[in-house]
């Protein structure tokens, strides 16, 4: 476990995944082990959105890609590789072509093992600020590889109904628990705060776009994504795609909490 302390804010990683953020006392991470989900954050790379419709086949330049739900990233463990008191930096990488073992099979799915034709290196950075916490990604690898980011963190509900607001509108709870499992979405938005005991604003650059789920009233998932798979048919998901080039691609969330 590892644990970021600046004043009143701690944040706890567990092997990359952030398990805890509390400012002033207040826990902003759903917690493993309340209802909604088993997990606090992960992220969907290179693809974002379910494929068991496309025969879990994403089609690139390089052919076809077997690939599950929001892809392999998810699939294989991160490596620690800095820490200070108020930083941290894990990595993954991946060769080109390397069978990456499916958790999901065979309970889930039919596919045992997922495969990626390009070869790539995937960072997550976590940074604690004086104003909030700024989590970051950084993907570089072969030039021309397309890819899909989102970001997948859990959020600790405590009023009765909270709201997520964007500077157009507000969402309700009940509208984001109405749309199920294709998840709300909230496209062309780059901050979204969501109102609960206390606020909490999620700032973003390089996605463009949030997708909302949940499916219970004590936590709500609000996700940067660079694409809304639902907008596609699952065997047209790589229209969703953008591509690497010369230089890295690099995203940010930041967490402003209510100080």
């Amino acid at each position: 476990m590892v644990e970021l302390v600046l004043e009143n804010q701690t944040t706890r990683i567990d092997a990359g995944e952030l398990v805890g953020y509390v400012v002033n006392a207040n826990e902003y991470i759903h917690q493993k082990g309340s209802p909604g989900w088993g997990s606090a954050d992960t992220e969907m790379f290179p693809i974002i959105g379910p494929v068991n419709e496309a025969g879990f086949q994403v089609q690139v330049s390089r052919g076809t890609a077997i690939q599950d739900q929001h892809g392999l990233l998810r699939q294989f463990p991160y490596e620690l590789i800095a820490q200070t008191t108020t930083s941290a930096i894990f990595k993954k990488e991946y060769k080109a072509g390397t069978p990456i073992k499916n958790s999901k099979y065979p309970e889930k799915s039919p596919k045992q093992w997922l495969v990626w034709p390009f070869s790539f290196s995937f960072e997550k950075r976590f940074n604690l600020l004086a104003d909030g916490l700024e989590i970051s990604f950084t993907i570089s690898g072969e030039r021309d590889m397309p890819l899909m980011l989102g970001y997948h963190p859990a959020f600790k509900l405590q009023a009765e109904n909270p709201t997520i607001k964007t500077f157009e509108k507000e969402i309700s709870l009940d509208e984001v628990l109405a749309v199920g499992s294709r998840a709300f979405e909230v496209a062309n938005c780059e901050e979204i705060t969501l109102v609960d005991e206390r606020e909490l604003t999620i700032s973003t650059e390089g996605f463009g776009n949030f997708m909302c789920w949940t499916e219970v009233r004590n936590m709500v998932c609000i996700e940067p994504i660079s694409f809304y798979p639902y907008a596609v048919e699952q065997h047209k998901l790589h229209e969703g795609f953008e591509y690497l080039g010369d230089e890295p691609k690099v995203f940010k969330v930041k967490l402003h909490p209510q100080f």
